[in-house]
């Protein structure tokens, strides 16, 4: 504890005496070192310092690079299933296809189409066409009014 009385410095109740350094060539090598010290203990912090800075720069730029990697896969998975979806479709369709084609060799067949689409009949044939706009119990109930008539 330092105090001052009457212009002098006391330490600890007895009078504080200046102390002067010395310069010798033990003194001059100790601030040498120390002064090497702080200087390498600035080139650490400045070399840590830009180690940090590039380290979060690559970081970032990796993240960047995951992130949009990560939204184009889950876009192509999505284009993936809406293609498998249109793939099955089309293979369902195909199968109609090849079985239209087997019906289309036979003649019978083809005999029913020609009556059913082009009202074409056989010999001594009456083609009767039954509107099918109206469910069947609609018709039944005009029917109905038609023989009250």
């Amino acid at each position: 504890m330092v105090r001052k009385k009457g212009g002098k410095q006391l330490f600890m109740g007895k009078p504080r005496r200046n102390v002067t350094s010395l310069e010798n060539q033990y003194t001059a090598e100790q601030a040498k070192i120390e002064h090497h010290r702080q200087s390498h203990k600035k080139r650490l912090i400045r070399r840590l310092s830009v180690f940090a800075v590039f380290a979060v720069i690559v970081s970032g730029l990796l993240i960047s690079s995951m992130v949009s990697q990560a939204s184009a896969l889950e876009e192509k998975n999505a284009q993936k299933t809406q293609l498998e979806e249109k793939m099955a479709e089309l293979k369902v369709q195909e199968e109609n296809l090849r079985n239209e084609i087997i019906k289309l060799n036979d003649d019978e067949y083809i005999a029913k189409l020609a009556r059913r689409d082009y009202f074409l009949s056989d010999s001594g044939e009456i083609i009767f066409t039954i509107p099918e706009d109206q469910p069947a119990g609609e018709q039944a109930a005009e029917a109905e009014e038609e023989d009250a008539e």
